[in-house]
C-alpha cells in the first residue's frame, strides 16, 4: 500500500519528527561530546537493564498513524490483506468511537516503546500514536530566552495546549481526520505544516503528563502508568543527554534536580491512582503488556460492525430518491450500453464505448455543480451574459481501482482538477468493505468532490468513501457520486444514509443477486477494462479492488 494512508493530507506513516518524550532539546551551546563525556556515556551503559537483544535505540517520538496493511502479491494482482472495517452502521454514522489508552509515567520511564511494544503486538491496522511532545506551547519571546538558558521548566503542565490535545483526541475518538502540530525544539515554536492523522480504530496517547487534567482522562478508556525506577530513569536520560545532546554531567543533573524530579513527585506520580493499569519495569514487563494487548482486542471485537448484510434489508421498497440523476437513455447511450454489457464484446471496444459514457456522464454531472451570473466582454466589444462556477474548485476522487479509468474523462473536461484516491477493498472472510488506503488532496473540505466508481451495488463501498470524505470534512452537499451502473439498492443504500450526496449515473439494473452481484449487470468492469483474470463467480466486484 502507498500510503496512508498518507499524502498530501493523508494520514500515511512519515519518518519520525524529531520530538522527544519528556520535553524539547534544550542547547546549552555545546556542539561536540569530549572524550571524557563519551567516556561517561559508555559507562552509563553498564548501568542500565538490559532491553532485549537487537533493539534499537531510543528515538524521538511524534504523532503518527500505522495504517500500511500487509501485502500479498501474486504474478497478476497486489492484494491488501488487512484493512479498516466499517466503523460506522447502515444509516451512515458512527456507532462506537475508537478506542484510547492513554501511557503516562516519569521522564524517561519508557513510554514511548510499551507504545510500539504495544502497536507491534496488536498487529492491527490503523492505529494511531498521539504523543504529548507534539503540543507544547509556543513560546514568547521572554519564555526563548529562559529556554536558552535551561531555565524554562518543560515538565510543568502549564507547558502544554491542553485545550488542542483535548479537542484533536475528541476528533480523533469520533472518526474524523485531525491536523496535529508539529513543533519546532530549536525555535520553540511551531512548524507552519501541520500534520494528518485519520483512521483510528486505537488512539495510543503517551505523554508524562497524559493523566494531569480531568477533561482528558475522560476521554481515555484505558489508562496505563509505566513505573520505573528512578535510578534508571535518571541513568536514562544521563545517558541520552551527554550521548546525543553534548552535555556534561553536571548540567544534565542540575536540570534534572530544578525541574524534572520535583515535576514527577508534584504532578506525575499522584497520577499513578487513576491508572487502570501500572506496568512495572516498563517495557521489561512483558506479561503486563500480553494482557493489555488481549484487552483491547476484546474490545475491538465488541466494536465489529456488519454493514454490507444491513444494507441488503433496509429500505429497498421505496422509491428512487430524488437525489438520483441518470444520463438520459437515448438510442446513443443505449447502444453504448448494449455495447459494453456484451459479454462478447472485446477489450478494447468495451475500453472504447466505456470512455465515451464516462465523458458524457462526467458532462452531465458538471451541470449539477453551481453557477453564478457574470458578463464578458466578446471580441466584437459587446456584453455577453453567462455563466460561471461558483465554487472554489473542483476535486475527483477515485474509488481504487475500476473509479481510475474514469479520472481522464474528468481531466479532459475539468482543466486543473485535483485528484485524489481511495483504495477499499472487500473481506473475503467477512464480506465487509475495509479501507486501505487513501490520499487526498490538502483542504479538500472547501471543494466540490466528484466521487467515482463505475458500478455500484450494495452502496457498501461507495458508502465507505462518502464517509472519509465526510471525516475530512468535506459537506455532504459538495459530495457527487458517479457511476456508470447502479443497482437500486446501491441507490438507496447511499441516498438513505447521506440524503444530500448527489448521485448521478448512466443506468440503474433493479436486482442484486444472492452474492450482491447487479442483475443484469456489466460484469467485473475492472476485469475487462484492465484485462486481468475474473473473479471465479464473475462478480461485478474487484477481487482485490473496490467493494462496491
Amino acid at each position: 500500500m502507498a500510503a496512508p494512508a498518507a499524502s498530501a493530507d493523508a494520514p500515511g506513516p512519515a519518518p519520525p519528527h524529531p520530538v522527544t518524550e519528556d520535553g524539547p532539546e534544550r542547547p546549552e551551546g555545546k556542539s561536540e561530546t569530549t572524550c571524557e563525556d563519551r567516556s561517561n556515556a559508555e559507562s552509563l551503559d553498564r548501568l542500565l537493564p538490559p532491553v532485549g537483544a537487537g533493539r534499537s535505540s531510543r528515538k524521538r517520538t511524534t504523532s503518527q498513524c500505522k495504517s500500511e496493511p500487509p501485502l500479498l502479491r501474486t504474478s497478476k494482482r497486489t492484494i491488501y490483506t488487512a484493512g479498516r472495517p466499517p466503523w460506522y452502521n447502515e444509516h451512515g454514522t458512527q456507532s462506537k468511537e475508537a478506542f484510547a489508552i492513554g501511557l503516562g509515567g516519569g521522564s524517561a520511564s519508557g513510554k514511548t516503546t510499551v507504545a510500539r511494544m504495544i502497536i507491534e503486538a496488536l498487529d492491527v491496522p490503523w492505529v494511531v500514536l498521539l504523543s504529548m511532545d507534539s503540543f507544547y506551547k509556543v513560546l514568547t519571546r521572554q519564555q526563548q530566552e529562559q529556554a536558552a538558558h535551561n531555565n524554562f521548566n518543560f515538565d510543568h503542565p502549564d507547558a502544554f495546549d491542553f485545550d488542542l490535545i483535548i479537542s484533536t483526541l475528541k476528533k480523533l475518538k469520533q472518526g474524523k481526520s485531525v491536523k496535529v502540530p508539529i513543533y519546532d525544539f530549536t525555535t520553540h515554536s511551531r512548524k507552519k505544516d501541520w500534520k494528518t492523522l485519520y483512521g483510528a480504530n486505537v488512539i495510543i496517547f503517551e505523554g508524562i503528563m497524559a493523566f494531569a487534567d480531568k477533561t482528558l482522562l475522560e476521554l481515555l478508556d484505558m489508562k496505563i502508568f509505566v513505573d520505573t525506577d528512578s535510578d534508571v530513569r535518571l541513568v536514562r536520560r544521563l545517558r541520552r543527554d551527554i550521548s546525543e545532546r553534548g552535555r556534561d554531567i553536571e548540567g544534565v543533573i542540575k536540570q534534572y534536580n530544578k525541574f524534572v524530579k520535583p515535576a514527577f513527585d508534584q504532578y506525575i506520580q499522584p497520577t499513578m491512582r487513576v491508572a487502570d493499569i501500572v506496568v512495572p519495569r516498563g517495557s521489561g514487563n512483558t506479561v503486563a503488556i500480553d494482557l493489555i494487548v488481549q484487552h483491547v482486542h476484546s474490545q475491538l471485537e465488541e466494536r465489529e460492525l456488519s454493514v454490507r448484510a444491513a444494507l441488503a434489508s433496509a429500505h429497498q421498497c421505496h422509491p428512487l430518491p430524488q437525489t438520483l440523476s441518470v444520463l438520459k437513455s437515448t438510442p446513443q447511450v443505449r447502444g453504448m450500453h448494449t455495447i459494453i454489457r456484451d459479454r462478447e464484446t472485446s477489450r478494447d471496444e468495451f475500453i472504447f464505448y466505456s470512455k465515451r459514457l464516462m465523458r458524457l456522464l462526467i458532462e452531465h454531472a458538471l451541470s449539477f455543480l453551481p453557477f453564478q451570473d457574470c458578463v464578458v466582454q466578446t471580441p466584437q466589444g459587446q456584453d455577453y451574459a453567462g455563466k460561471c462556477y461558483a465554487g472554489k474548485q473542483i476535486t475527483g476522487v477515485s474509488i481504487l481501482r475500476a473509479g481510475e479509468t474514469m479520472e481522464p474523462a474528468l481531466r479532459a473536461v475539468c482543466k486543473d482538477v485535483r485528484i485524489g484516491t481511495i483504495l477499499i477493498q472487500t473481506n473475503q472472510l467477512t464480506g465487509e468493505p475495509e479501507l486501505h488506503y487513501l490520499r487526498l488532496p490538502k483542504d479538500i473540505s472547501d471543494d466540490h468532490v466528484i466521487l467515482m466508481d463505475c458500478t455500484v451495488s450494495t452502496g457498501a463501498a461507495a458508502m465507505m468513501a462518502v464517509r472519509v470524505l465526510l471525516d475530512h470534512d468535506v459537506p455532504e452537499d459538495k459530495i457527487f457520486l458517479l457511476s456508470l451502473l447502479m443497482a437500486e439498492m446501491g441507490v438507496h443504500s447511499v441516498a438513505y444514509a447521506f440524503p444530500r450526496v448527489r448521485i448521478i449515473t448512466t443506468a440503474v439494473d433493479k436486482r442484486v443477486n444472492d452474492l450482491f452481484r447487479i442483475i443484469p449487470g456489466i460484469g467485473n468492469f475492472g476485469d475487462r477494462y484492465f484485462g486481468t483474470d475474473a473473479a471465479p463467480d464473475g462478480s461485478d466486484d474487484e477481487d482485490g479492488g473496490a467493494a462496491s
